[in-house]
């Protein structure tokens, strides 16, 4: 891709719908010593979900469960009180 000229605007804000793809809508950034902003495509997630992947014990039962269907456990719903 060709470089491009990016401007600020008065508040220090840029577009980046000339660079950016789709794809990415969060970016990280950060400033390089001389200057040079990077940004870098990001995900956010959950802190629930980061320690759940986070587990590969758990990760690696969900994947066995996706992938053998035969393992799955059926749970029944509770009984009734009435």
């Amino acid at each position: 891709m060709p470089d491009i000229v990016v401007e600020l605007d008065e508040r220090r804000r840029v577009s980046l719908g000339k660079i950016g793809r789709p794809e990415h809508r969060r970016y990280l950034a950060h400033e390089e010593p001389d200057g040079t902003i990077v940004f870098t495509p990001a995900v956010v997630i959950s802190e629930a979900q980061y320690q759940l992947l986070a587990n590969p014990e758990l990760v690696a039962q969900m994947e066995r469960t996706v992938t053998e269907p035969s393992s799955r456990v059926r749970r029944g719903r509770p009984t009734r009180k009435d």
